[in-house]
C-alpha cells in the first residue's frame, strides 16, 4: 500500500514540484493551497505524513501544525519555508513538528527527512503499528539533544536498531557509533575494553590500547545489556557520566571524553535496584530519557511488513511469497523471541519450502521439528553443565572455565535448574 502524503503550499510551482518528486519516489500525493483546506482533507482521508509551508493566507503552517497535533498527535508534520530563522525552528519543534526544512532544499534532503518521519532508518526499522511510530517519534525527539537514553525491552525487539536510529537522527551522525555487549565480556576484559589501558598496565599490555569511550569520541557509545555490568564497573561508569572523563587502566590521569551514552537492558532494572544488584545512582544517570520498545505480540500490525522484508532478505534473490493462512498463523503467534525469532522462522521456512510460496504446512512442520530439537538441545546442555560441576566438586569458577561460559551465566543456569527440581552439586572452592 502506498504512503499517503498531503502537501500544503500556496506556491503553485512548489506544490507541483513536490508532487512530481514524491510521486516518482512512490508516494501517493494530494495537494491543497492553504491550511483550512488541509484541515478539511485530513478530516476526509487518512494521511501518513503532512508537508506544509509556514507562511500561507487564512491558516498558516504553524497554526495548522497545532491543529493536527490536537486532533492527530501521531501524524508526522514537516514544515518548509523560505523565511526561516532559528526562533522559527525552535517554535515549530516545540509545537511538535517532526522536522523543519528551509528553502531551497534538494530532493536528497527531503527524502532523508521523509524516511525518518515514516519510521525507516536506512531500511532497517520496518513497522506499521502506532506503537512503533510512537517509539520512533520519541527517539527522534531525544536524538536532537545529548541526553543519556535508556532503551528498555525484551530480547529481540530491536533495541540496538532503535539506538542506532537515535544516533543516525542526531548531530553526531557523522561520528562513530560504538556498540559494546556488556554481557559478552568478563569483568576484567570489559573494563579495559571500555576505558582502554596504557602500555605495561598489566602482563601482556605490550602497547597502549584506546577504550571504546575514546573510540566513540564525539559520537555515541551503546552499552548493550548494561545491567550485566559488574558492580565495581558500575561505579566507574557513573564517574564517566558525571565527570565526562574516563580512567584509563594504568594511567595516573583521567582523560576527558565527549560521548553520548545510550544503554539497553532486557531486565527489570528497577527491581534490580531494589534488590541491590544495580546501583541506584547509576540508574538515575542512565534513565534520563527512557524509551520502551514493546514486544512483537503487542504490535501485531508490524508482522506483515516484517515478513515481507524478511522474505526478501532470506529468499536468496528468488521471488518468494507467503499464503494468507500462513501469514495469519504468523500474525497470531506470541513470539517470545520477538523479531529475532520471527526472522529465524522465515529464514528456515525459505530453506524448507521447495516452491515459490511459503505455506501453512511448512510453518507447522517447522514447529514440530523445532520443538523436538529444543528438547534434545536443552537436555544436552543441562547434562553438560551438571557433569562439569560434578567433575570439579561444585567449584563454580572451574566449571565455568571448562564450559567456556561466565560464572554469572553459570549461576543463572544453576538457579534455573534448582527451581525445577534438579539436584545441584554443593559449592566447592
Amino acid at each position: 500500500m502506498k504512503t499517503n502524503v498531503l502537501v500544503v503550499d500556496d506556491d503553485d510551482h512548489m506544490r507541483i514540484a513536490l508532487k512530481e518528486s514524491l510521486t516518482q519516489a512512490g508516494f501517493n500525493v494530494s495537494l491543497v493551497d492553504d491550511g483550512m483546506k488541509a484541515v478539511s482533507e485530513i478530516n476526509k482521508q487518512a494521511y501518513d505524513l503532512v508537508i506544509t509551508d509556514v507562511k500561507m493566507p487564512r491558516l498558516g503552517g504553524i497554526d495548522l501544525l497545532k491543529h493536527i497535533k490536537e486532533e492527530s498527535p501521531l501524524l508526522p508534520v514537516i514544515l518548509i519555508t523560505g523565511y526561516g530563522t532559528i526562533q522559527d525552528a525552535v517554535t515549530v519543534m516545540k509545537e511538535g513538528a517532526f522536522d523543519y526544512i528551509q528553502k531551497p532544499f534538494n530532493t536528497d534532503t527531503l527524502y532523508s527527512v521523509l524516511k525518518r518521519a515514516l519510521g525507516v532508518s536506512n531500511g532497517k526499522i520496518i513497522y506499521a503499528s502506532r506503537a512503533m511510530r510512537e517509539v520512533l517519534q520519541k527517539a527522534e525527539r531525544v536524538a536532537r539533544s545529548d541526553a543519556t537514553v535508556l532503551v528498555l525491552g525484551e530480547s529481540g525487539v530491536g533495541k540496538e536498531l532503535v539506538s542506532r536510529f537515535i544516533h543516525e537522527s542526531s548531530a553526531r551522525v557523522d561520528k562513530p557509533f560504538v556498540p559494546v555487549n556488556c554481557a559478552a565480556l568478563p569483568e576484567n576484559l570489559l573494563e579495559s575494553e571500555l576505558f582502554g589501558y596504557e602500555k605495561g598496565a598489566f602482563t601482556g599490555a605490550l602497547s597502549r590500547k584506546p577504550g571504546k569511550f575514546e573510540i566513540a569520541e564525539r559520537g555515541t557509545i551503546l552499552l548493550d545489556e548494561v545491567t550485566e555490568m559488574d558492580f565495581r564497573l558500575q561505579a566507574k561508569l557513573l564517574r564517566v557520566l558525571q565527570e565526562k572523563e574516563v580512567e584509563v587502566v594504568g594511567s595516573k590521569y583521567p582523560k576527558k571524553v565527549d560521548v553520548r551514552v545510550i544503554a539497553t537492558t532486557n531486565k527489570n532494572i528497577e527491581a534490580l535496584v531494589r534488590d541491590g544488584k544495580f546501583r541506584e545512582d547509576l540508574y538515575y544517570r542512565l534513565n534520563v530519557f527512557p524509551v520502551l520498545v514493546p514486544p512483537l505480540r503487542d504490535r501485531k500490525e508490524d508482522i506483515p511488513p516484517l515478513v515481507a522484508y524478511l522474505l526478501k532478505k532470506h529468499s536468496m534473490g528468488m521471488d518468494v511469497g507467503i499464503s494468507d493462512d500462513a501469514l495469519g498463523f504468523l500474525s497470531e503467534k506470541q513470539w517470545k523471541g520477538n523479531v529475532r525469532e520471527l526472522e529465524n522462522t522465515i529464514a528456515r521456512a525459505c530453506i524448507l519450502s521447495s516452491s515459490s510460496v511459503i505455506k501453512l504446512t511448512h510453518l507447522k512442520d517447522l514447529e514440530c521439528s523445532k520443538s523436538t530439537a529444543l528438547g534434545s538441545v536443552k537436555e544436552m546442555e543441562t547434562k553438560l553443565i551438571l557433569d562439569a560441576l560434578k567433575s570439579v566438586g561444585g567449584n563454580r569458577t572451574k566449571a565455568a572455565g571448562i564450559l567456556g561460559i561466565t560464572v554469572r551465566t553459570l549461576r543463572n543456569k544453576i538457579h534455573e535448574y534448582r527451581s525445577v527440581g534438579y539436584e545441584i552439586p554443593a559449592r566447592g572452592y
